[in-house]
């Protein structure tokens, strides 16, 4: 099944890797500070005059309000974002809520490049991925993997960092990744990949949707299995690693689940937003601002 889930997650891959983002988007009036587009692609080699005009190229791009990046996010998803204690992360909210993660992180270093003020809007992470489609958000920054059926209402840049899901179980438990589909419950974070794979039908690699229970964050997830209530939780690792660090009595079964890209997505159609943040991000990751980021939260012994 596993085998399944890779070959399915690198046809997307290649999907998003060739798909044309065309139309533009709406919203206040927003200006970036970034260098003209990319003369990296096809296009602007091959039709120069034609990519000047264009709204990244000229720095000019829409955003829901203008002069600030709202993030879409749901902050219990560590490393990638989470409630920091005090004042003491990067980012403090107007009511004086601190965040931090490497999502955090990365959206400031972004808006920073585009000229703009970051705001976070911590909610549930289906409502963050509805937030961008219902233009009460700018982007999406949650630890979000590329899905063809979200492309659809979606558009993606290219990925910033690697994720892996792996299964959280109690130490001493009978559960391993061969016996997962043998009527055993397990715990997801409601709208997220993990769940989606995990409630889908045998045939199609999942466990069937009976045996799947969905949470509004990982971390009542893991209350519940720490409760009794379910046999496993699928995660990323990252959270994953952070939970049972937490609390005592937890393990993560060896190997992966799975393996998946994760990328910022803005509203479909809003090219210019997509453009500029594509720009900003391939300069952070040229620069090497994205791998201090991930290095300063996942070390990587």
């Amino acid at each position: 099944m596993k085998n399944l889930k890779k070959l399915a997650l690198m046809g997307l891959t290649a999907v998003m890797s060739l798909s044309l983002l065309t139309a533009c988007g709406g919203g206040q009036g927003g200006t970036a500070n970034t260098p003209a587009g990319s003369s990296d692609t096809p296009a602007a080699e091959t039709t120069p005059a034609a990519v000047e005009t264009t709204p990244a190229a000229t720095g000019e791009f829409t955003t829901v309000e203008e002069g600030k990046l709202i993030m879409a996010t749901n902050c219990q998803f560590p490393p990638y974002e989470m409630v920091a204690d005090g004042e003491s992360g990067p980012y403090v909210g107007e009511d004086g809520v601190s965040y931090e993660g490497i999502d955090v992180e990365l959206a400031l270093a972004i808006a920073d490049k585009l000229g703009l003020e970051l705001v976070i809007d911590d909610m549930d992470f289906d409502s963050a991925l509805m937030a961008v489609q219902n233009n009460a958000a700018d982007v999406v920054l949650a630890g979000l993997s590329y899905r063809e059926d979200r492309d659809e209402v979606m558009d993606f840049t290219g990925k910033y960092a690697t994720g892996v899901q792996v299964v959280i179980v109690k130490e001493g438990s009978d559960v391993t990744m061969d016996n997962l589909g043998d009527g055993k419950l397990i715990g997801t974070q409601r709208g997220t990949t993990g769940y989606i794979y995990a409630s889908d039908t045998p045939e199609n690699g999942g466990y069937g949707e009976e045996n799947v229970m969905a949470y509004d964050n990982g971390a009542l997830a893991v209350q519940a299995l720490l409760g009794g209530s379910i046999d496993a939780v699928i995660i990323d690792q990252g959270p994953a690693e952070a939970y049972v660090a937490a609390n005592e009595g937890l393990t993560i079964l060896p190997g992966n689940w799975v393996e998946e890209d994760y990328c910022i997505a803005v509203d479909e159609g809003n090219t210019a937003l997509l453009d500029a943040v594509q720009t900003a991000l391939d300069e952070l990751q040229t620069d090497g601002t994205v791998d201090t980021i991930i290095a300063k939260y996942i070390n990587a012994d």
